[in-house]
């Protein structure tokens, strides 16, 4: 009896079936195996109204365009980010403009005057480490790519502009695109983030961001709810069908802080309880302010749910 007929895949077509983890990338001389253990993306907020607290602008306030050398903010950077290299900090993100809810927007001026200094400054002092833009416009993202940055970091990946792809498409460099609403209204949550996500790398890779160098980010506390957010982090292992490296970032946010009726200084072990569960739910890169116990807690985690040994320095990934 002749079997029924089935679909062939059409000639050029991919398989469409998500194989294991995405492939490894190399940043700087840097290799990102992912899936093998949870990196850590360190927090340089170089402004003066970060919902953290740790605003870097007010050690040293903005420059104008007639000051003389780098701003005393600039060294306060450094040594943050000298910290949390020694700390295991695998890339370093640096922003110029904050993006918690009713924050004063930038022009692309004052933030170019405040991210480039730091940017050089960092690349100067730790020439090895990967370092990344968090950014919407695309002039910072270009002067910050010709100061030393080596990444993208997109918090609107999902909206109608289409210049930081493009950017990161002709610079041949990692793009991080996240979810972001104007206001949280949703029918289904999780499948509308999926959907948008994917609708996204989708469009980057039609731009020419090569899909290799394409990593998501949910956006924990970008157009959601606290209640949405706590939902997300329940079901974060759900991203992993989208095929690509997963970055989040709940360091110190509201939710955090909501829940455990804490201001944004207190919410360390809140922060660290998401990072274990990204951990297990196969998240590649946590973003935080705190790296040194951030570390230690993915460290656990992924000794526990991903493979690897104990060696003379501690669990080790396989």
């Amino acid at each position: 009896m002749d079997a029924t007929p089935s679909f062939r895949l059409p000639a050029d077509a991919a398989s469409g079936l998500s194989e294991g983890p995405p492939l490894p990338l190399i940043v700087r001389g840097r290799t990102f195996s992912w899936g093998s253990r949870t990196y850590l993306m360190g927090i340089v907020n170089v402004t003066p109204d970060s919902f953290s607290g740790d605003g870097l602008l007010g050690t040293g306030g903005s420059r104008s365009p007639h000051d003389v050398g780098d701003p005393p903010y600039v060294t306060v950077a450094v040594e943050q980010g000298r910290r949390m290299a020694e700390e295991g900090a695998d890339i370093l993100d640096v922003g110029g403009e904050s993006s918690r809810p009713g924050h004063l927007p930038v022009d692309a001026d004052e933030e170019l005057r405040r991210v480039v200094p730091v940017v050089r400054a960092l690349r100067a002092a730790l020439p090895d480490m990967p370092l990344s833009i968090d950014t919407v416009k695309r002039d910072v993202a270009e002067a910050a790519l010709e100061a030393g940055v080596d990444m993208i970091n997109d918090v609107w990946g999902v909206g109608p502009d289409e210049e930081l792809a493009r950017c990161a498409a002709e610079h041949g460099v990692p793009y991080a695109l996240m979810h972001n609403r104007t206001e949280p209204r949703y029918r289904n949550l999780l499948a509308e983030i999926l959907a948008e996500l994917q609708a996204a790398v989708e469009r980057a890779v039609r731009l020419g961001v090569d899909p290799g160098r394409i990593i998501i980010d949910p956006g924990v506390g970008f157009g959601k709810t606290p209640e949405h957010n706590l939902y997300l982090l329940a079901r974060l292992s759900h991203l992993r069908l989208l095929g690509r490296p997963i970055l989040l970032g709940t360091s110190r946010k509201s939710t955090i802080g909501k829940v455990l009726d804490l201001p944004a200084a207190e919410r360390l072990e809140g922060t660290l309880a998401t990072t274990a569960l990204a951990a297990q739910a196969g998240v590649d890169i946590v973003r935080v302010h705190d790296v040194a116990p951030n570390r230690k807690a993915a460290r656990m985690a992924d000794a526990i749910v991903r493979s690897g040994r104990i060696g003379p320095g501690g669990w080790e990934p396989a």
